[in-house]
């Protein structure tokens, strides 16, 4: 009997870390040589290449690989007809939301979309820059670049770019203002139409993403325990945000109590305070791998 094997496709490149990291998180070793496009994986059902995340999409889409990890903007550059699985916002490894903006010279005579008409524009997102110009009736020419497209405008061999913000930082490195925002894209994980009709493939991949998921989740959540008295739970209770009802059990010693539960990392510096005044003892914080609601 041939062994089941799902062809997975990651991308490489800006991305590569962010996303080993995000399996490693959710159950799977991932490693790879410095030059090698095969990485190996603790799991003999997944198949994984490295690929540019600008091509995943074609190669999901043509069925050369079952399922991948990309952005929604190469998607829609390719137009790819792929089954989209789920988000993979994880905003402390670079997987998070990006924006795609028009940008033009901060001296630049260009303060509008209208003032567009009859330029040139470089980018490497050109079917989605040239589908925005269209929607807003802007007629002017998009000319694909290999990279180093912010150096374009800086030096008049184009007269705006539309290039990849995160945090705007290097659009003002390069003395470059925003115009307008082309799009937006979140990382994907997406699906062959045809893979996601085979019923192990189909299960296999929503398994991943349930771990994929249940490790983004966790990213930014800690887990707390403690003990309490009985007679002062309530107070503790007040206190805690929880995502459902935080677990109490009884402890050795019948006056006091064990509470455990789940909640956002960045309130934890203000809660321990106030669960230390409200009468817990004991508490300790946890790093959590995954949180599957």
């Amino acid at each position: 009997m041939n062994k089941q094997i799902l062809k997975l496709g990651l991308p490489k490149g800006s991305l590569q870390e962010a996303t080993f990291r995000m399996f490693k998180k959710a159950g799977f070793n991932l490693s790879v040589s410095e030059r090698s496009y095969l990485p190996s994986i603790d799991d003999p059902e997944i198949e994984p290449l490295l690929l540019r995340a600008q091509e995943i999409s074609r190669y999901v889409e043509s069925g050369d690989l079952d399922c991948g990890i990309t952005g929604n903007d190469w998607i829609l550059e390719n137009n790819s007809n792929v089954k989209r699985i789920c988000d993979l916002v994880y905003a402390k490894q670079s997987l998070n939301k990006v924006r795609w903006v028009l940008a033009v010279p901060d001296n630049s005579s260009i303060k509008s979309l209208g003032d567009l008409k009859g330029k040139r524009i470089a980018t490497e997102l050109v079917n989605v820059t040239n589908d925005y110009l269209k929607k807003n009736r802007i007629n002017a020419e998009v000319e694909f670049s290999w990279g180093a497209t912010e150096g374009k405008v800086s030096v008049g061999l184009v007269d705006a770019v539309v290039e990849l913000t995160e945090t705007g930082r290097s659009l003002k490195a390069h003395k470059l203002k925003e115009i307008a925002c082309v799009c937006e894209s979140t990382t994907q994980f997406i699906a062959n139409i045809k893979s996601y009709r085979h019923p192990w493939k189909k299960s296999k991949i929503h398994e991943i993403a349930l771990l994929l998921k249940g490790a983004i989740i966790a990213e930014e959540k800690v887990g707390l325990k403690m003990n309490v008295r009985k007679k002062d739970l309530n107070k503790v209770l007040a206190i805690l945000p929880a995502l459902k009802n935080p677990t109490v059990s009884s402890l050795s010693q019948k006056e006091w109590l064990a509470v455990e539960t789940i909640i956002d990392e960045k309130l934890v510096r203000r809660i321990i305070p106030a669960l230390k005044r409200a009468g817990a003892q004991g508490i300790v914080e946890y790093s959590l791998n995954k949180v599957i609601y």
